[in-house]
């Protein structure tokens, strides 16, 4: 999603109506219940939100010229890996096997035997299009963000193809992307 990604990609940033920036914190705090203690601090209401418009309809909240969340389409809001470093436990959390860091690290989706060999670990209260944190085997933060194309239970059973789309990743172009 993001391998080539940089701010040329921006198409137009807008600064948000109060409606529209209650409506996104709103969305946000009803998806991310555990950002409800911090979440006047990262979305301030005095302070401008600003959604920049990207091609192939992609949308960032940006605050202080800072990316924190990203959507495509009218699809979930999710954080980017730095917000997501330093709020750790906001996100379910799926882990991969050391055999896939380096494919995930690369850009690759993330293929259901990754989640299922010895290595790995899933979360069976996951459910389909579910936005979730990919953890490494043996690391403390998350390397990438994906959304899962089948519920956990699924994955499990099923054991082939791809179980979660890599939606941003470790040193791709939003997280090296400075506005």
């Amino acid at each position: 999603m993001f391998k080539k990604f940089s701010s040329e990609e921006v198409s137009a940033q807008n600064q948000v109506k109060a409606s529209v920036q209650r409506k996104i914190r709103q969305s946000i705090a009803e998806e991310y219940p555990g950002l409800e203690p911090v979440l006047d601090d990262l979305l301030p209401k005095k302070s401008p939100l600003i959604v920049a418009k990207c091609q192939n309809h992609l949308n960032l909240v940006l605050v202080n010229n800072v990316p924190l969340f990203f959507n495509i389409r009218d699809g979930p809001y999710m954080p980017t890996l730095r917000l997501l470093h330093q709020y750790p436990n906001i996100m379910k959390k799926l882990q991969v096997d050391r055999g896939a860091i380096k494919f995930v690290l690369a850009g690759a989706n993330i293929m259901c035997p990754g989640l299922t060999s010895p290595g790995g670990a899933l979360d069976d209260e996951v459910g389909a299009e579910t936005p979730v944190a990919i953890m490494a085997e043996g690391k403390q933060h998350a390397l990438a963000i994906g959304f899962t194309k089948m519920s956990a239970k699924d994955i499990r059973a099923v054991n082939k193809g791809i179980g979660v789309d890599n939606m941003h990743y470790l040193n791709d172009g939003l997280w090296k992307m400075s506005v």
